[in-house]
C-alpha cells in the first residue's frame, strides 16, 4: 500500500506541475509579460515544483533524509542520467556562454551547501546542520541569481521564445494554475509519507529512499522536458533546464526547507555531496570537447549513474 501511494504521489507531483506551469504561463502570457521572463521563472518554478513540494513536506514531517536525499540526488540524476540520456538520443551542442556563466554558478551553488555542511564532519559530529539562517542565506543568494538572469537577459536582449504557451480562457487559467497547485501539495503529502513507511518496513534510510525513488520521481519534469527539447534540437533549452533546476534545488528548495525545519545530514551523504559535485566538475571538461557532448559522452554519462546508484545501494546493505 505505500508503493501505492508513492506512486500515485509522484503522478500527482508531475501532472500538477504540468496543469501549474499551463495555467500560470496563460496568465502571465494575457497580460503580456515578456516569454523570456515566463521562461525564467515559472517554466523553471514548475519544473521544481515536485522537488520543493516534496522537501516542504519532508520538512514538515520532519524527514530530513528525504528533504536532503531528494535535493541531491535529484540534482545527480539530472547532471548524470537526464543530460547523457538527452546527448544520448542527439548530440548537444554547447554555447560558451553556457559553460562561461551558468556552469560554474551551478558547481559554486555545490560548493556552497559543501561549505554549509562542512562544520560538523570537521568537528567529528555524526550530523551536520542546515541552520535556519543559512537556510535564509540560500534564500537571498536564489532571489540575487534569478534577478541577474532577468536582468541579463534583458540588457542583453535575449529572447526566449515559447510557442508552447497556449492562451486559455481566464477562468480555465485560473483552474489549472490552482489545480496544479493543488495537485502538487496533494502528491508531496502521499509521496512523502508512501517513502518514509517504505524506509521503515525494508529497514532502509529515509536518505536512501530519498536518494533514489524520490528523487527520480521528482525529476520526471526534468527528463520530459530535457528529452524532448534533445529530440527537437533544442540544445538551450535541454542543458539549460537541467543547470536551472540543479541551481533552483540547492538554493531554494533547500533554502525554503532550511528556513522552516533545521535539516540534519548525516557524515556519510557528504559523500554524495562530493560525487555530486565531481560530477559536475567532469561534465564541464566534456563540454569543451567540440562543444558538445556526443553520444558516446553521453552513454559514459549515464553509466556513471548507474555506478552511483549501484554504490549508494551497496552502502545501504
Amino acid at each position: 500500500m505505500s508503493f501505492v501511494l508513492l506512486v500515485i504521489g509522484l503522478f500527482f507531483l508531475v501532472k500538477g506541475a504540468d496543469f501549474f506551469v499551463e495555467g500560470s504561463s496563460s496568465i502571465a502570457k494575457r497580460f503580456n509579460i515578456p516569454s523570456m521572463v515566463i521562461g525564467l521563472t515559472l517554466v523553471a518554478f514548475g519544473t521544481s515544483a515536485p522537488e520543493m513540494a516534496v522537501s516542504i513536506s519532508g520538512s514538515l514531517n520532519q524527514a530530513n533524509g528525504i528533504v536532503f536525499g531528494n535535493v541531491v540526488g535529484s540534482n545527480i540524476f539530472n547532471i548524470l542520467f537526464i543530460l547523457g540520456l538527452s546527448a544520448f538520443i542527439r548530440p548537444i551542442g554547447i554555447k560558451t556562454k553556457t559553460i562561461i556563466k551558468e556552469m560554474p554558478f551551478a558547481i559554486l551553488t555545490t560548493i556552497a551547501l559543501m561549505l554549509m555542511v562542512m562544520d560538523g564532519i570537521i568537528n567529528g559530529d555524526p550530523y551536520s546542520i542546515i541552520a535556519r539562517s543559512e537556510g535564509w542565506i540560500l534564500l537571498l543568494f536564489f532571489a540575487i541569481y534569478l534577478y541577474s538572469m532577468v536582468e541579463i537577459s534583458v540588457l542583453g536582449k535575449e529572447e526566449y521564445v515559447d510557442d508552447a504557451i497556449v492562451l486559455m480562457k481566464p477562468l480555465k487559467s485560473v483552474l489549472f494554475t490552482l489545480g496544479g497547485i493543488a495537485a502538487v501539495i496533494f502528491g508531496a503529502n502521499l509521496a512523502v509519507e508512501g517513502a518514509i513507511d517504505i524506509a521503515q518496513m525494508l529497514g532502509l534510510s529515509e536518505t536512501l529512499i530519498g536518494l533514489t525513488i524520490v528523487a527520480i520521481g521528482t525529476s520526471l519534469p526534468e527528463l520530459i522536458t530535457s528529452v524532448v527539447a534533445a529530440k527537437k534540437g533544442e540544445n538551450d533549452i535541454a542543458i539549460g533546464n537541467i543547470i536551472g533546476s540543479n541551481i533552483f534545488n540547492i538554493l531554494f528548495v533547500l533554502g525554503i526547507s532550511g528556513v522552516i525545519y533545521p535539516i540534519d545530514i548525516a557524515a556519510e551523504n557528504f559523500v554524495d555531496l562530493w560525487i555530486l559535485f565531481v560530477s559536475m566538475v567532469i561534465v564541464v571538461p566534456l563540454m569543451f570537447t567540440g562543444k558538445k557532448l556526443n553520444r558516446f559522452e553521453g552513454a559514459i554519462m549515464m553509466l556513471g549513474y548507474v555506478g552511483y546508484m549501484t554504490f549508494i545501494i551497496i552502502r545501504a546493505i
